[in-house]
Order: C-alpha cells, then sequence, then structure tokens
C-alpha cells in the first residue's frame, strides 16, 4: 500500500513537471531576429513606381513641408489670363491629378469622371467671388482654410502666377450647370462600386495562388534543416486565428509588429530564411496566414498601455498633411469619406483591411497593407516608409481596431 502512494505521488510530482515545464514554454516570447531592419535597407522604392523625389514635403515619419501663407497675396486690378488655356490647365492630369478630380466644372472635362469630394464650380462665375479670391484660392487655399483638402497649388510649385491667371480668367467663364453625356460622368449619379467576385475562388482571384504557395514554402527546409512544418506541424489548427490578433505590440522591437515583419524576423530566427518584407515569399507566407484565419473576427489588443499609445499615434498620423499636395489619410477616408476623387470611390476606415493581403486586378500583384500605405503616400506626392517603419505599424494597429468584427477574408479582390 505504501509502496503504491509513493508511486503515485512520484507520478504526481513528474507530470506537475512536465506541465511546469509545458506552461514555461508557452510563456516563452515567440523567437524573432531583432536586427534593425525586415525589409530592404536602405529602403528602395519599387520599379514602375513614380521614380521623383519628394523629401522636401511632409513624410508620416518626417515633418519637411513649408508652413502654409499668413495672409493672402494682394493684386491690384482684375485678374487677366487666357480662359482657353485655363480650361486645359484645369483638366491637366499631369498637374497632381487635375482639378476635375474633386471639382465638376462645367465644360472643362465633364465627361471625364469629376469628383464630387469639392464644391461644384459650374456656376462659380455667378457667384461674386473676387479675383483676388479666387487667385489666392488656387495659390494656396490653406491662407482661408488650414485644414483644406484642396492642394497648394502655387506654394508647392504645381502652377506659376502666370497658369494660375489663366485659371481663374477660365473660373469667371462657369456660369451654367454642368450638363454630362452619362450618368457614369456626373459624381452624384454614378453608383457605388460593388465588389461582387468571390475571392476565394482560383478562377476568379489569382491571388490564391498566393495561399499554394505558402503551404509549399511551410514545408521546405533549409539547409540548417529547419523549416515551419518542424514546429508547427498542423498549421490550419495552430493558426486559426492567430492573424485576426494582428498586429500586436512587440516590446522587443519597441514598436507594433505585422504578420509581414513578423514573418521575416520569425523565419530568420528558426529557420535562418531571409523572407524580408515586400518580397514574393513574404506576400506568399502572409496570405497564408491570413488565409488560415479567414473567417474569424477581427480582434486586436486595445486595452493594453502600449497598444492605446500606439493607437493614438495611429490617429494623429491619419491626420498628417503629407506631400505636395498636402493630403492627410483623413481628407479622402473622412472628409471625402463616401463621394468621388474622379473615379475612385473613397470608402470609410471600416472595410479597408478585412481583406488585406489583397490581389490588384489592375497591377496583377498581391498587395499588402504596407503597400498600400506605401502608395497612398507616393500618390500625393510624397516619400514612402520603409514597410517595417514604427510609424506604418501605428497606423495598421488603428486601423485594425477601426475594423473589429468584420471577418478575415484573404486574398480579397481589388481593382
Amino acid at each position: 500500500m505504501r509502496a503504491g502512494i509513493l508511486a503515485a505521488v512520484a507520478i504526481g510530482i513528474f507530470v506537475a513537471a512536465g506541465l511546469s515545464e509545458a506552461n514555461a514554454q508557452a510563456k516563452r516570447p515567440t523567437p524573432l531576429d531583432t536586427g534593425p531592419s525586415a525589409s530592404m535597407s536602405p529602403w528602395k522604392r519599387y520599379p514602375g513606381w513614380p521614380a521623383a523625389d519628394y523629401s522636401k514635403y511632409n513624410t508620416l515619419g518626417n515633418l519637411a513641408s513649408a508652413p502654409a501663407p499668413k495672409e493672402p497675396i494682394k493684386l491690384t486690378g482684375p485678374v487677366e489670363g487666357d480662359a482657353a488655356k485655363g480650361a486645359k490647365l484645369v483638366a491637366d492630369r499631369r498637374r497632381g491629378g487635375s482639378c476635375l478630380a474633386c471639382h465638376v466644372m462645367g465644360p472643362a472635362g465633364n465627361a471625364d469622371l469629376p469628383g464630387n469630394v469639392a464644391p461644384d464650380l459650374s456656376e462659380i462665375g455667378n457667384a461674386g467671388r473676387e479675383d483676388e479670391w479666387l487667385y489666392n484660392y488656387v495659390f494656396d487655399a490653406r491662407v482661408y482654410n488650414p485644414e483644406t483638402v484642396m492642394p497648394p497649388w502655387g506654394s508647392h510649385g504645381f502652377f506659376t502666377d502666370a497658369e494660375i491667371r489663366d485659371m481663374v480668367a477660365f473660373l469667371k467663364t462657369l456660369k451654367a450647370p454642368a450638363v454630362f453625356k452619362t450618368a457614369l460622368d456626373n459624381p452624384e449619379k454614378r453608383p457605388q462600386p460593388i465588389e461582387k467576385r468571390d475571392n476565394l475562388d482560383p478562377l476568379e482571384n489569382p491571388g490564391m495562388w498566393a495561399v499554394e504557395k505558402g503551404q509549399e514554402l511551410w514545408k521546405v527546409k533549409t539547409t540548417a534543416g529547419f523549416s515551419c512544418n518542424t514546429c508547427h506541424s498542423d498549421p490550419a489548427s495552430s493558426f486559426k486565428t492567430w492573424a485576426a490578433t494582428m498586429p500586436k505590440w512587440e516590446p522587443r522591437l519597441n514598436k507594433v509588429l505585422g504578420v509581414e515583419e513578423f514573418v521575416t524576423r520569425h523565419a530568420k530566427a528558426t529557420t535562418g530564411d531571409t523572407w524580408l518584407m515586400e518580397t514574393d515569399n513574404n506576400r506568399a507566407m502572409s496570405v497564408y496566414l491570413h488565409f488560415l484565419a479567414n473567417g474569424t473576427p477581427i480582434k486586436v489588443d486595445t486595452e493594453s498601455a502600449e497598444a492605446k499609445a500606439a493607437i493614438a499615434r495611429g490617429v494623429e498620423l491619419t491626420k498628417r498633411k503629407v506631400g505636395a499636395l498636402n493630403m492627410a489619410c483623413t481628407d479622402c477616408h473622412g472628409i471625402a469619406v463616401n463621394k468621388w476623387i474622379r473615379g475612385q470611390w473613397m470608402g470609410e476606415p471600416k472595410g479597408q483591411y478585412d481583406h488585406f493581403p489583397t490581389w490588384r486586378t489592375s497591377l496583377l500583384a498581391v498587395w499588402d497593407i504596407r503597400q498600400r500605405f506605401q502608395w497612398c503616400s507616393v500618390n500625393i506626392r510624397g516619400n514612402e516608409l520603409p514597410p517595417d517603419s514604427k510609424e506604418y505599424g501605428d497606423l495598421e494597429l488603428y486601423l485594425a481596431s477601426q475594423n473589429e468584427g468584420l471577418k478575415m477574408s484573404v486574398p480579397g479582390i481589388r481593382h
């Protein structure tokens, strides 16, 4: 009897020790390479993107733009200009996308999908505005409205003094309501785009190739003899919800860590693979990990002190005016929400995250959310940041928090 009791105690001690070791392992931090960069260093912009350097303007990481003017430019007498030239200038897409991106402007190209973010100017010639006011509003509208969505066309060098005078001369001729050839040309009647394609059907969404590639990469052993499968033999179970909880604050890096950067740093620490952010293998693995969490509602940490601080920083970054066009995230996805900037519908923040990484049909490529952030900057003529920047981490966590409750559906499919 005594021997049986001792044996039971011994077994209990052994089991307890085993559980203690298992608990200790569970509490150990996930291996991460904590090197200085998880992306190409120094960062180099993607091939095919604009190559211009916009370093004299704000980025999400640096304030560089010249301040807004404190008072309007004083003019003597009426503005004289060539209205015919002005009509061409307001429609010139090479000049930051043209005035038609946001305004309907009567005969100035209304069959070219004008936007409706800003007021219809088709009858501005009847508004009784002084020439000086019109000139300054085109030159730099911030002198009247510091938070305007309108770019500082003159201050930032898009148009010369003579060109702005031509544009003002044209504006003064606009005295009749716009006439549209089709409903599509009229931004007030243009139907909101609705994505109806099945994003998880390989015949509909070529982005599904990345799921297959991710599955293959999972089992590929490095020269050191390790693969993802070495430790995670059942990814469908182990990662059923994980991607829906990312990004998160990582104290070892002192910043928010997203899935793509995690892939880089974890792979290097465990298998020795170098899957830098924005490379094909990294994107494929990110798509696969998100795919495994499909159907899981997004639920990121928003309660810890570090997460709250990061989200607060992300909120402020969404308000920062960047680039030569001097625009902020909140301009497109706040002030302009549910409106058109030329032929692009501006959606609210909720719904802008649950489908990333996503297949871009217009580009025949998979984009993750950090590349989307980068393009937003370059598109408004500002320098992008490296994909593993702290600023993008804060911005991603804030965006994820705005999409909380939406179910993951990756890879998405978008134009």
